[in-house]
């Protein structure tokens, strides 16, 4: 069909989206107000599609942030009619809105959200999986759900922008904004089923979604086509809702866009759906600069991943396996499978994620931390309370990873967010996770909004950090000790000296008397002897520079002429004073109380001791370790287990629907 013939019998038969988008932004005043008349918010006849556009046709560019770059040189002066300017949305808008997710998986997360959302309408499991394009054999990416399905009129506010019905103060969506940047962040096309039981009546709706159609045939704003089917329960048969004419105009262009070529076809995805639920095939998915699809279905078959480039590929094969790449943290850029094992807080309720055949096991990260505090911050003029949960990794301190998991009403906002720069492995292995209900997410739902609030969030996580590692006990930094970091010990203050008998610092095994020089001694230095020279060798290179006595008191030697030797002595201790005439004129000998004493024979106990409780140390780690390789071959059971049975489950499901779908026909 020839971009004449769309733009000369199309008309009433698709939807005029950039109506919609300015009567809703109207509506929320969120936008400031346009010259609309309450004509040019009533149905749209047929002559506003048949303005001629400059548009070239474009050239088909299948990498992403190069698929916008079109000289088109369209002119930006509205299209009249009856004096009147109409409000467009340019089909680059498509492009121009889905730039806002810069990582793939941020756009999958947004799709996966609205099945989620529908959890409350009974849906229990959504598919993720490759399928092909049946035109050209090309990769494609499916997500199907048995939630409530779409009416005709929710599957015309989902193809249109700025709309949102979500009443539930728990919904994810909010804008209504996410299915598009996310369908065109992943690839350039989509196309969306959709069967609905609402009020007794069973509907399926069919909607295109194109850049490429707009774009080849030179449209100046955004048209969708789309059929509506009712089911005829006198004749079993599905019947068109709309006339022949908006049904023909409808299909043919459905029918060259979509994968599929006949109308049997369309309607089959349908009847793969089930009695309700929404069926969702990406194609024409887009590359990246390199010219390989950015999506990699090949590398695991149980997984969706990023494609690597290509120095990346070489720098693996060249260096060994980093534990920090195998971990969680660095995992979840690169494998789907990892990323939405997080995604959510608490599991949904009898809901699964179905990943290239196998169901996604959620895993909590607050399981992964050891030495776990908790702390409850409550935000400034704001009523709400926060709990956060702060430890460090298992794996630390091998691992360089650290920051804070921030999750928005049970979604993954900001994984392993970095809210300090780490100096001296100061922070290093310490995660944190929370749910911040009280902050806004940006409209792609990987950060946000920098509002005051938020700002302030991010200082209590940086001083949270902070306070978890030098916490203090027995004067030490005390967590980072535990995970083998330095201890540093918290300085005391210098005490005073005094003229009372002080002993040596942790070597309280005598008493000594202070000696007093004599008025004519001048700078004279009295000296202590020693009753053994290897006491008095160790004494003088090891005895350190602050004493305290038993009271407390302490005795720091500094001046020249204050200068004085002390010396370990077993027994007694011998202070002479001298005379000008003699060397020594007395002897005084203080006795020593021997239970103070400290003996070679009871260091060597207490060291012995000590090896002994290294040595049942190390007998426990090495019992640990076998159990939590047992643990680790236990987990594995119970994951093939899981995976057998979520297998079992859904070839289940699969058999009861063929069944009602066969009861229902029978019936008829």
């Amino acid at each position: 069909m020839s971009s004449t013939n769309i733009e000369s019998n199309y008309g009433l038969n698709a939807i005029n989206l950039e109506q919609d988008f300015a009567r809703r932004l109207l509506q929320q005043n969120e936008l400031t107000k346009f010259a609309l008349t309450s004509h040019e918010l009533t149905a749209i006849d047929d002559s506003s599609f048949r303005s001629k556009s400059s548009i070239r046709p474009a050239p088909i560019c299948r990498q992403f942030w190069k698929a916008g770059n079109y000289n088109d040189r369209l002119s930006l002066k509205p299209v009249s009619q009856n004096g009147t300017g109409y409000l467009r949305i340019h089909p680059k808008f498509l492009h121009s809105n889905a730039t806002s997710h810069k990582w793939v998986f941020g756009a999958v997360a947004e799709l996966l959200d609205n099945s989620v959302d529908e959890v409350q309408n009974g849906a229990t499991f959504v598919v993720v999986n490759k399928t092909s394009n049946p035109r050209d054999g090309a990769p494609a990416l499916l997500i199907l759900d048995d939630g409530g399905g779409m009416d005709p009129e929710a599957m015309r506010c989902c193809l249109s922008f700025g709309f949102s019905d979500k009443k539930s103060q728990n919904a994810i969506g909010k804008y209504g904004n996410g299915f598009k940047t996310s369908s065109m962040r992943l690839g350039a096309d989509v196309v969306v089923f959709s069967r609905c039981r609402r009020n007794r009546r069973l509907t399926q709706s069919v909607g295109l979604l194109s850049y490429t159609f707009l774009m080849q045939t030179r449209q100046d704003r955004i048209v969708v086509p789309m059929v509506d089917y009712q089911l005829d329960a006198d004749s079993g048969t599905w019947k068109a809702l709309h006339n022949e004419q908006h049904l023909k105009n409808n299909l043919s262009i459905l029918l060259q866009w979509s994968p599929f070529s006949t109308e049997a076809e369309l309607l089959k995805q349908c009847d793969e759906i089930g009695p309700h639920g929404t069926k969702i095939i990406i194609y024409n998915l887009w590359h990246n600069d390199e010219g390989k699809m950015e999506l990699d279905f090949e590398s695991d078959p149980e997984d969706i991943c990023l494609r690597k480039s290509e120095d990346n590929d070489m720098a693996r094969v060249t260096s060994r396996v980093d534990v920090n790449e195998q971990h969680l943290a660095n995992r979840l850029h690169k494998s789907l499978r990892a990323y939405l094992s997080i995604l959510y807080l608490e599991a949904p309720v009898n809901f699964n994620i179905i990943l290239r055949g196998r169901a996604v096991e959620y895993h909590k990260i607050a399981n992964d931390l050891k030495y776990p505090e908790f702390i409850i911050y409550r935000p400034h003029n704001v009523d709400a309370e926060l709990l956060t949960t702060i430890g460090f990794l298992k794996e630390a301190p091998a691992v360089n990873i650290h920051g804070f998991n921030v999750y928005h009403k049970n979604r993954l906002i900001m994984p392993f967010w970095h809210v300090v720069t780490y100096s001296n492995n100061r922070g290093r292995g310490v995660v944190g996770i929370l749910e911040a209900n009280f902050v806004e997410p940006t409209h792609n739902k990987q950060d946000f909004e920098k509002t005051p609030v938020f700002q302030k969030l991010e200082i209590r996580l940086k001083d949270m950090t902070q306070e978890y590692w030098v916490l203090l006990k027995f004067g030490r930094d005390y967590h980072c000790g535990l995970i083998g970091y330095h201890q540093h010990k918290k300085a005391s203050p210098r005490p005073n000296v005094t003229s009372s008998a002080v002993s040596i610092s942790g070597q309280g095994h005598c008493t000594y008397q202070p000696v007093l020089l004599g008025k004519d001694s001048g700078a004279a230095r009295y000296e202590v002897n020693a009753l053994s020279n290897h006491m008095e060798a160790r004494s003088r290179n090891s005895a350190p520079p602050i004493y305290q006595n038993p009271l407390g008191a302490g005795l720091k030697r500094k001046g020249h002429d204050q200068d004085v030797e002390l010396e370990r002595v077993k027994r007694t201790g011998v202070i002479g004073s001298r005379n000008s005439n003699t060397v020594f004129s007395g002897i005084v000998q203080h006795d020593v109380d021997p239970e103070k004493q400290f003996t070679d024979k009871e260091a060597a106990n207490i060291i012995q001791e000590n090896r002994n409780r290294h040595a049942r140390c190390e007998k426990f780690r090495k019992t640990n370790e076998e159990l939590d390789l047992k643990i680790s071959r236990l987990r594995e059971e119970v994951r093939l287990a899981h995976r057998e049975h979520d297998r079992l489950l859904l070839e289940s499901k699969i058999m009861e629907r063929v069944k009602m779908e066969i009861s229902q026909i029978r019936a008829v």
